[in-house]
């Protein structure tokens, strides 16, 4: 048995001891396997933990899961050594997303299983760097960087990443949200990830062989120290530093049409439904308005996809809309697929004067993979009919989202895009002030995507110090405030539209100003810890 570090008895965390049957060190005796009771215990708190990370996201919501189901994990993967780890993690995670990606269902079942196939390789990545760094002093700390690594890279690889299911999209409005105003998305993952391991810390204790300083301060620094600092990361988040309101508010007309079909054919055969609902929509609005039952509204924000025909190219849709937004009277923020050349299409934010027609837009950078362009193309429709319904292949814009709309300049996200960082991020910096997600759900409608969507708007005005409006084809269509709070929301597949007085933040969170250095400087950290234990495990002669 290897000896403790010099210091290691009076740390809060301590290396725990080699798995059964690994070697100690060079020239140990090897220990017999372990217990088949011991492996199952693992692999029920594996799954365990990973239905419970579930459970922490929209429609369930119960935000504690959160630590207490990756705290479930870290059990179940510590003291074993990386390839276990990998393999027991990898479990969790299907555990985990399944259920959580279950809306994926609409495109297929071979293609859900696929995405969480994928995807928990990530995870089983983690678990098996965190084996190495479970042999390290203040473990929590390398774990919680590490996990904010592993998210980096989902949100990165492949075909673009998926940066769905982050642990901080689990906190729309929690302990933990406060935390988005100073580091972001990244830095509410890693103190739902930091609180977790000190949870397990304190279940766990500390190995035995180490040193004991007396009874009562080895339960304390074995138990109760790591508690209580699980218990202090989410009250600190009490703490973050808030800007107040600047006294300036803006009148946002929200219109959600529905549309016609379901699931894959959601946007139904019959041309021109979808606009003709959202046009009829808008002008019931604008009778309300007439009629004294709203307040007049500045602006009004239209769903993606909230016409299914060109209005560039077909005059009978052009009309639809201009008579419509003539009848509001207002800016209206238009959702349009629209052609690009004789091949391909963009999804388009188009600004529509009443008076003028269309106007300045905005094109969506981040595209959905195989929803509005097939990655490796060829090979792709050879061997799925499906992909076919991709149609004309979307190309990505590559400019941010402010558009002047009315009496401000929103920041413009398109559906997909609310997920990744930098994207929302640069449409604040750009001076978008409220942001407006334009999102059409209409494929997954009453599956748990929309919430999960609802809970990231949440985070992201938070995240920036900016209200959030969302508008959507089926639902769900929202406000939130500048807290986090969803104000008002709609019900799904429903038609509906409404008026909100929204709050006009210009004030920088410290978030928006640093943008990714935080993230960068959290994944270093995990990376750098554990590269020194697999540095001082060869130097040991450890497996």
């Amino acid at each position: 048995m290897t000896e403790p570090e010099p210091g290691a008895a009076s740390a809060a965390v301590s290396e725990p001891g080699p798995e059964a049957g690994q070697v100690a060190g060079r020239g140990a005796a090897v220990a017999g396997p372990e217990p088949r009771w011991r492996l199952l215990g693992r692999v029920g708190a594996a799954v365990v933990g990973g239905v419970a990370l579930f459970a922490a996201f929209p429609p369930l919501s119960w935000w504690l899961c959160a630590p207490l189901g990756i705290a479930l994990i870290v059990v179940s993967i510590h003291g074993v050594r990386p390839r276990r780890a990998a393999w027991i993690g990898y479990l969790a995670a299907v555990a985990f997303l399944l259920p959580a990606l279950a809306w994926v269902r609409s495109i297929g079942d071979d293609v859900w299983f696929m995405l969480v196939g994928v995807e928990s390789l990530f995870y089983a990545a983690l678990a098996a760097l965190a084996a190495l760094v479970f042999r390290l002093p203040a473990w929590p700390l390398w774990f919680g960087g590490l996990w904010v690594l592993m998210e980096w890279a989902r949100s990165l690889v492949p075909i673009g990443g998926f940066p769905w299911a982050r642990a901080a999209f689990s906190q729309g409005e929690s302990l933990f949200t406060p935390y988005a105003a100073l580091g972001g998305v990244p830095l509410v993952s890693f103190a739902v990830a930091l609180c977790a391991a000190l949870l397990a810390q304190a279940a766990l204790g500390r190995r035995k062989g180490t040193a004991s300083t007396g009874p009562g301060r080895d339960v304390l620094v074995r138990h109760a120290a790591p508690l209580a600092l699980a218990l202090v990361v989410p009250l600190l988040g009490l703490a973050v530093p808030r800007p107040g309101d600047e006294g300036r508010t803006v009148n946002v007309g929200i219109v959600q049409g529905n549309v016609p079909g379901e699931g894959m054919y959601a946007l139904g055969d019959e041309p021109a439904v979808v606009l003709r609902n959202h046009a009829n929509e808008t002008k019931r609005l604008a009778q309300a308005v007439r009629d004294g039952k709203l307040p007049k509204p500045d602006l009004v924000v239209l769903p993606e996809n909230s016409t299914d025909i060109d209005p560039y190219r077909d005059e009978y849709a052009r009309q639809i809309i201009q008579d419509s937004v003539r009848d509001v009277g207002v800016p209206t923020l238009v959702g349009a697929v629209v052609a690009i050349g004789d091949e391909h299409r963009a999804t388009r934010s188009l600004v529509w004067d009443p008076v003028t027609g269309p106007g300045a837009y905005y094109d969506k950078q981040r595209l959905v993979p195989f929803g509005e362009y097939t990655p490796f193309e060829d090979l792709v429709l050879a061997l799925w009919e499906r992909a076919s319904l991709v149609g004309r292949q979307s190309v990505p814009g590559d400019e941010p989202g402010d558009l002047k709309l009315g009496p401000v300049t929103i920041g413009a996200v398109n559906c997909y895009e609310v997920a990744y960082d930098d994207t929302v991020r640069e449409t604040v910096r750009a001076g978008g002030t409220p942001i407006v997600v334009q999102t059409n759900n209409a494929s997954y409608a009453l599956s748990n995507l929309p919430p999960q969507q609802l809970a990231m708007s949440q985070l992201r005005a938070v995240e920036h110090n900016r209200a959030v409006v969302t508008a959507a084809t089926t639902g769900i269509s929202a406000y939130v405030t500048p807290d986090g709070k969803v104000s008002w929301q709609t019900r799904e597949r429903v038609a509906d539209m409404n008026v909100v007085a929204v709050p006009v933040r210009t004030k920088e969170t410290l978030a928006t100003k640093v943008g990714a250095l935080p993230e960068w400087a959290l994944m270093l950290m995990g990376a750098a810890a554990a590269a020194v234990a697999a540095w001082r495990g060869r130097r040991r002669g450890d497996r």
